[in-house]
């Protein structure tokens, strides 16, 4: 909502840039998706090693 908001300041004081803001959006977000991607597989191996780790932990009834 805010985006919304803060796109629509925007168009009233530059609408041309606004209107180019509009145009380009999904070209940036297709450029920005692999990097998106690539976060949320690092996230999954940092998740795997993190349990690795803590196994021995849970395993003698630690919390």
């Amino acid at each position: 909502m805010f985006s919304f908001l803060l796109w629509c300041v925007l168009f009233v004081l530059c609408w041309p840039l606004a209107l180019l803001a509009l145009l380009l959006w999904p070209l940036v977000w297709l450029v920005t998706l692999p990097f998106r991607l690539l976060g949320v597989a690092v996230d999954g191996v940092f998740a795997l090693l993190r349990a690795i780790v803590m196994l021995p932990a849970r395993v003698l009834g630690g919390r």
